[in-house]
């Protein structure tokens, strides 16, 4: 298993314009990428501009094809203005 954790840190207010397209990439993910096992959107009301993911691919090449994948490149693009900074973070081996 593979593990990613990404934190986006918003610009303020871009919680609004950034959410249905976050959670129309996951939902695109999970449904079309076989590789993708978890994709979790999380968000705390106490910290609006910021959200994290945590995903499980079933390993990295699994997640380098979700990279590649059109949504994703979509919704990057569509987003790249809303996001102030974003840390990725990967976890090469998840036991379960």
């Amino acid at each position: 298993m593979f593990a990613v954790t990404v934190t986006f840190t918003l610009i303020p207010g871009g919680a609004e314009a950034f959410m249905p397209l976050m959670l129309a990439n996951a939902r695109k993910t999970l449904a079309d990428e076989p590789g993708c096992l978890r994709f979790d959107v999380c968000t705390d009301p106490a910290h609006p501009d910021e959200v994290f993911l945590y995903e499980i691919y079933y390993n990295r090449e699994a997640f380098d094809r979700h990279l590649d994948a059109a949504h994703f490149q979509s919704f990057d693009a569509a987003t790249a203005h809303l996001v102030w900074a974003k840390d990725v973070r990967t976890y090469a081996q998840v036991q379960t």
